[in-house]
């Protein structure tokens, strides 16, 4: 019985932290979770309350540290590039409550990923943070800053 459950645990979580198997995508599995991530806040109605949007990221924050340290244990890996829930998370903070406008969400998007691939500090350093916790803070930080470079644009324009 304890194995079923166990088994039932990490097919769950496989497919939460995979982003229904997204991640197993062989090829910018990290870019096809953040364009999922864009789907979701473009066209989840949801998202165009500011209150919404703040409990979405928590509650998916949270979800995605339980479920990927448990792919990450089972792939005997500290950051599985089919991991992609931290993608999503992170492309949710770098909208959050920002206008709804297309050209906001393009450029959240690309301004993530660049983030997200450089990691400045200290995006890099919480990488190395342990069960589950380094494979999502260290795309919380990236969402962090393309929202912070984002808001400067829409400043001046």
């Amino acid at each position: 019985m304890r194995e079923i459950k166990t088994n039932i645990v990490h097919t769950v979580s496989t497919f939460v932290a995979t982003v229904c198997y997204c991640g197993y995508i062989p090829f910018a599995s990290g870019t096809l979770g953040s364009f999922v991530g864009i789907l979701f806040f473009w066209f989840v109605p949801v998202f165009e309350k500011e209150p919404f949007q703040l409990a979405s990221i928590l509650v998916l924050f949270f979800v995605g540290v339980y479920t990927s340290a448990i792919v990450s244990k089972a792939n005997n890996d500290s950051d599985p590039s089919i991991v992609v829930i931290d993608e999503v998370v992170g492309m949710w903070i770098s909208c959050a409550f920002l206008p709804k406008e297309l050209w906001i969400v393009i450029a959240s998007f690309f301004l993530f990923r660049l983030f997200d691939i450089l990691k400045p500090f200290p995006a890099r350093s919480l990488e190395h943070l342990r069960n589950g916790w380094g494979i999502m803070l260290d795309d919380v930080a990236a969402g962090m800053y393309s929202n912070i470079v984002l808001r400067i644009i829409i400043f001046f324009v």
